[in-house]
């Protein structure tokens, strides 16, 4: 005959059988709580208890997908009209001409410092680590701080600097052109508060990055976002333009556009931590080939 204490322990062994039985058929926990309690003595419905709430969290970490309202939904910007505007305001049909200029490329590849993508690639990345491309990065983030505080006098000093910094003649008719029919654009088909009150302070020409700036703070658009679409736009006009004179295939040009990528972050995260005192260049060759191309023999370019 079982003593009671061998009949407890083959009752324990029946109720994790019948448990382990249920949890795999039942589909809510209130049927396994139901169907135990009714098989079970009263004696052992706290350990069948404690198991059940153990067992449970296994149940849902072992092949079972959480529910829908668990996962984590992609954001929506807060205004969708923040991606709209930078895509069309930065994307190469706005009417700012800058096809026409390729801040001495055409001359780099004439001379041969420039003749495949890994050379272009690695000019490129010069200008965005110590040449135009972070000097002008710094402007559009110095712009647009101004001119959202409405501190329009600081503005002007700004675009008045960024319009002295550039380093040859042809470099100033790119950055200016290119200012002038940004503002012109925006301000005839998206127009915003303050602009003719900015522009009636800036006695100098306007360039290029401080019109970005400019006109991307009076419409409310983040620094960021809109330092990172002006950055895509000249990287990718100076591919465009390396891709015509090189020539490069259009997949090596996205080729060169990709593994430049770290290197726009890299300077997007400087300038926007950067004083007007970081200014600086130090990419000679890229300031002598804009000099230089002005008395190239035959150009495609303005630039």
């Amino acid at each position: 005959m079982a003593t009671p204490t061998l009949m407890r322990r083959r009752m324990l062994t029946r109720t994790a059988m019948i448990i382990t039985m249920i949890m795999r058929t039942a589909t809510t926990t209130m049927a396994i709580m139901i169907t135990i309690t009714s098989m079970v003595p009263a004696a052992t419905t706290i350990i069948t208890t404690t198991i059940i709430i153990m067992a449970i969290p296994m149940l849902m970490t072992t092949g079972t997908k959480p529910p829908v309202e668990d996962v984590p939904a992609m954001q929506e910007p807060a205004d969708p009209a923040v991606l709209y505007r930078l895509m069309t305001w930065l994307s190469p049909s706005f009417p700012v001409g800058s096809f026409a200029f390729s801040s001495g490329i055409e001359w780099a590849v004439e001379a041969g410092d420039i003749h495949d993508a890994a050379t272009l690639q690695g000019w490129i990345a010069a200008m965005l680590s110590d040449g135009a491309g972070l000097c002008d990065a710094i402007f559009v983030v110095h712009a647009h701080r101004t001119a959202a505080a409405r501190d329009f006098a600081a503005l002007a000093s700004v675009a008045e600097l960024a319009a002295a910094y550039v380093t040859s003649r042809e470099r100033h008719l790119e950055t200016t052109a290119q200012g002038k029919a940004f503002v012109d654009a925006t301000k005839s088909a998206w127009n915003a508060p303050g602009l003719d009150d900015a522009l009636a302070n800036i006695s100098s020409p306007i360039a290029y990055p401080v019109a970005v700036g400019l006109v991307s703070a009076l419409h409310n658009l983040p620094p960021a976002p809109s330092l990172h679409a002006f950055l895509h736009a000249v990287i990718s006009n100076w591919i465009s333009a390396g891709v015509r004179l090189i020539p490069l295939g259009q997949t090596d040009g996205q080729h060169t556009l990709a593994a430049l990528e770290s290197d726009a972050s890299r300077c997007a995260e400087r300038a926007l931590s950067a004083t007007l005192d970081d200014l600086g260049s130090a990419t000679f060759r890229a300031d002598i080939a804009s000099m230089r191309h002005e008395t190239q023999y035959t150009r495609l370019f303005r630039s």
